[in-house]
């Protein structure tokens, strides 16, 4: 007897009900993101972050000490993984996080209004400016929060937890006409 398995974001009955032309405030689910865990290995920290952020086409975000997310939306997994495998073992360790891991993009004029409701970092340019990431809580889940844009966010939870913290921030961006949907 075959089976025949559907492959279906983890988002997907969570959104339906959702979808609408997106407002100036939006959540976009991007459904087939590449992360990658890289580890530098003691002393190799400041090696291994100049070797991340000079590989084309993914973003570096900080998750720790020593600790990056290596995020891709154009390069299949395989593709990164060979690219990190030719750096040198013996600096990084690296894993892959995709299947477990989900990107809620936010963006519009009130995202940092909306965040500062299930996020206890400030979220002011002066003090989260773009390109900066950090590991936090977000709707009480362990959470990857990067300011990618002037009023732009990525989030990156686990998969197990994204139903939750998209219904949460739904909920807090509702009095903004919070929209959300899948990713181009």
């Amino acid at each position: 007897m075959s089976v025949a398995y559907q492959n279906r974001h983890v988002l997907e009955d969570h959104i339906s009900g959702f979808e609408a032309a997106p407002n100036p405030n939006h959540l976009a689910v991007v459904r087939r993101p590449v992360i990658f865990s890289v580890l530098g290995h003691g002393g190799w920290e400041d090696w291994a972050l100049a070797a991340l952020k000079a590989m084309p086409d993914i973003s570096v975000r900080q998750a720790g000490p020593g600790e990056w997310l290596a995020v891709s939306e154009t390069l299949g997994a395989e593709s990164l993984a060979r690219d990190l495998a030719l750096l040198d073992p013996a600096r990084i360790s690296f894993f892959e996080q995709s299947d477990g891991r989900v990107i809620l993009r936010l963006s519009g004029p009130s995202i940092r209004r909306i965040l500062a409701k299930c996020v206890a970092v400030d979220l002011y340019p002066q003090a989260f400016a773009e390109g900066q990431s950090a590991n936090m809580l977000c709707c009480h889940v362990g959470a990857n929060l990067a300011r990618t844009g002037p009023d732009r966010f990525e989030i990156i939870v686990p998969r197990s937890y994204a139903g939750s913290v998209f219904e949460e921030l739904m909920e807090m961006g509702r009095e903004f006409a919070l929209t959300a949907g899948f990713a181009d």
